[in-house]
């Protein structure tokens, strides 16, 4: 995001206006759908992109429009062929979301419509054997309803020595040379620009697709890795888009959320953002950027104004605190298990990852500390997090 002088900064009844018209362009009230809902009249055809933009997916050459649809929390088909009949051709989802309902939910929703459409899936974060990665590419055949799978993604790639692992690239090139998979990929969540850079060295040139968080709170480390691995033919796909989706009550009403997913396009080695979306008012908001990914001036206030709001809660699961921590406490695991509660508003979500970390790794570990010794870079009160996490989640 470019910075602004104060002397350029709109006055605040103009930036809300504008920002409001931004806010609203969507035409349906946010209250008039809840999480999950599909109202019975359908979306009216001028929700789709006119002509959406979009992009090739590195070296695997399908031609992906620049709006996905992250499938976390949603439960409903209907809500996928929304999306779809707007323009979205990505659809990525898992196979431990909703307890492997996601997987299911998206079959239903791509029938008869399968090759029109995308599907990446990620293994288990669990997943470290052949045997594994197989087992559980068949269970998501199986919830999908399909032959193969277009992208299967390594799901946490959270230490570079992953990248290299014979085990797991085995049963890849199997599963690729059965026609069950055809291209792979990985995610990533914490130490990620390590984690780019050694798949930028790597000589085979192995993995299509990495996706990664991404937004406009990003470090310029995690910008130039990914540079590095757009440059050697790899697709990347960038969720974690929304900053965590939190509240933000101090830009007056106004979405953010457009404004977000536009910084991330401006870097041309994105192909696609994969946003979650739970409604049709979101799906409306995000696929409107499709038509216009112009980063204007409001845009731009409004992404300073929203990262000032939610500076205090707000972590960049860069885990770059983690080493400061004698006990091992997965602090950023911790702060992402607090954002699907303060953020995405899904408690059971919120709780399924915390209680997902190792023995040994979360908040409970430092509950007897004197003083926390991990160092946020961004200035966050890990230790007030960690309490929380204690009493929210534990």
């Amino acid at each position: 995001m470019s910075s602004s002088s104060n002397d350029r900064y709109l006055g605040r009844r103009e930036f809300l206006r504008l920002g409001a018209l931004t806010a609203t362009s969507a035409g349906v009230s946010g209250a008039a759908l809840g999480q999950n809902t599909v109202p019975e009249a359908a979306p009216p055809a001028t929700a789709a992109a006119a002509s959406p933009a979009s992009r090739v997916l590195g070296r695997t050459g399908l031609k992906v429009n620049v709006i996905g649809i992250g499938t976390l929390q949603i439960t409903e088909p209907a809500l996928i062929q929304a999306a779809m009949d707007m323009g979205v051709n990505y659809i990525d989802t898992a196979r431990v979301y909703i307890n492997g309902r996601s997987e299911e939910t998206v079959g239903k929703a791509v029938q008869g419509r399968r090759d029109k459409v995308f599907i990446s899936t990620k293994t288990p974060p669990n997943t470290k054997t052949k045997q594994g990665v197989v087992e559980n590419v068949e269970k998501s055949l199986k919830a999908i309803g399909t032959d193969y799978i277009d992208v299967l993604e390594l799901h946490q790639f959270n230490d570079a020595s992953l990248v290299l692992n014979a085990e797991l690239r085995e049963a890849l090139t199997e599963l690729r040379k059965a026609g069950k998979i055809r291209f792979v990929g990985f995610t990533t969540h914490k130490n990620q620009a390590d984690v780019l850079n050694a798949v930028a060295d790597d000589p085979d040139k192995f993995f299509d697709v990495a996706m990664l968080a991404y937004n406009f709170q990003s470090g310029q480390d995690v910008k130039d890795a990914i540079a590095r691995v757009a440059k050697n033919g790899v697709g990347v796909v960038a969720m974690k888009t929304q900053n965590g989706g939190h509240k933000a009550e101090a830009l007056g009403g106004i979405s953010p959320h457009q404004a977000s997913l536009k910084w991330v396009l401006q870097d041309p080695n994105i192909t696609c953002a994969v946003p979650g979306m739970v409604d049709l008012v979101q799906i409306r908001e995000n696929v409107e950027v499709m038509n216009s990914l112009k980063l204007t001036r409001v845009d731009e206030q409004i992404l300073e104004r929203y990262a000032e709001a939610i500076k205090p809660v707000y972590c960049g699961l860069c885990g770059k605190c983690e080493p400061g921590c004698p006990l091992g406490v997965q602090v950023s695991t911790v702060n992402r298990s607090l954002m699907y509660a303060e953020g995405y508003g899904d408690m059971a979500l919120a709780r399924e990852t915390y209680h997902g970390i190792p023995s040994g790794a979360s908040a409970i570990t430092c509950g007897d500390c004197a003083d926390c010794t991990a160092k946020c870079v961004r200035g966050l009160d890990i230790a007030a997090k960690m309490r929380q996490a204690r009493e929210l989640l534990g």
